[in-house]
């Protein structure tokens, strides 16, 4: 059933020759323009700060999640309002959102400069890029012996399958989910941006005052990219668990925060790429 995530648009489907006219379920892709307002009483200035083509929905959750992981926020008791601005438009849709922050607060925006290493992956150099993050990050993952059995851990893309509902409808859509160490879901978002669907689940539990997530498990539906184990840092978690493969710099990034890093978890199976010590394996788990 359409929602305000999907729409649906007439299709030709083919099978065996055959040709059926109908209707199918697509995932909403709009651009949403992310705007802060910060400054004095008397002296405020709005500044246009980016825009990220996203799946409506949990738009306040995907700005201030956007804001934190690149650094220019930190602390919910920062911000005073969140809200969407109309704008002229055929549709009249609300493709714009501005994050107003309290008058004492001023923002980070020199940290915009790091946008760079979002776009390129393995392609820059390593050592730059996780120098970048390094000097922005609030959290620090070395002491933290968050542990979750493997047992719990297969069973997570079984329970993110039950709650991808707009997924289940398009096929079209990526998730972010949040588990505790016993296998319960505590937050699950999804978006047609991988990165999008991640700055939503860390700006809802930003709202939740739930930061540093160090005692969570973050499950992606996809591939692990750098930037989504870059924005995972920054919001202090320290084990990732992903149905697809890890990009080499995710990998030396992971290693570089303390960040243990599982990939292709699926089937009961999963690779572990960095700090083993988290997870925990029946037959071996007194050796971790």
């Amino acid at each position: 059933m359409p929602n305000d995530s999907s729409t649906r648009l007439p299709v030709i489907k083919i099978a065996d020759n055959e040709e059926i006219a109908t209707n199918d379920a697509l995932a909403i892709e709009e651009p949403l323009e992310i705007r802060l307002e910060h400054g004095d009483v008397n002296q405020r200035q709005v500044q246009n700060i980016s825009v990220t083509m996203r799946t409506p929905g949990n738009d306040s959750e995907l700005a201030l999640g956007f804001l934190f992981t690149e650094g220019i926020i930190r602390k919910s008791e920062d911000v005073n309002t969140v809200e969407h601005c109309f704008i002229a438009c055929a549709e009249n849709k609300e493709n714009v959102i501005k994050v107003s922050l309290k008058s004492s607060i001023e923002p980070h925006l020199h940290n915009t400069e790091r946008n760079f290493y979002t776009t390129s992956s393995c392609g820059v150099c390593g050592k730059a890029s996780i120098n970048s993050i390094k000097t922005v990050s609030t959290y620090n993952n070395s002491n933290v012996e968050n542990q979750v059995n493997a047992d719990v851990l297969y069973q997570f893309p079984i329970i993110l399958q039950q709650h991808q509902k707009v997924f289940a409808d398009t096929g079209g859509l990526h998730a972010s989910a949040l588990f505790n160490s016993q296998g319960e879901l505590l937050l699950v978002r999804e978006d047609v941006g991988r990165h999008n669907a991640l700055d939503k689940l860390i700006g809802a539990a930003f709202n939740k005052n739930l930061l540093p997530l160090d005692q969570y498990i973050l499950l992606l539906s996809g591939r692990i990219s750098f930037e989504l184990v870059q924005k995972a840092a920054m919001a202090g978690i320290s084990i990732i668990a992903a149905v697809g493969a890890p990009s080499c710099l995710a990998v030396q990034l992971a290693e570089e925060f303390n960040i243990t890093l599982v990939g292709f978890l699926r089937d009961h199976r999963f690779n572990i790429y960095t700090q083993p010590r988290r997870i925990l394996l029946s037959k071996y788990e007194d050796s971790y």
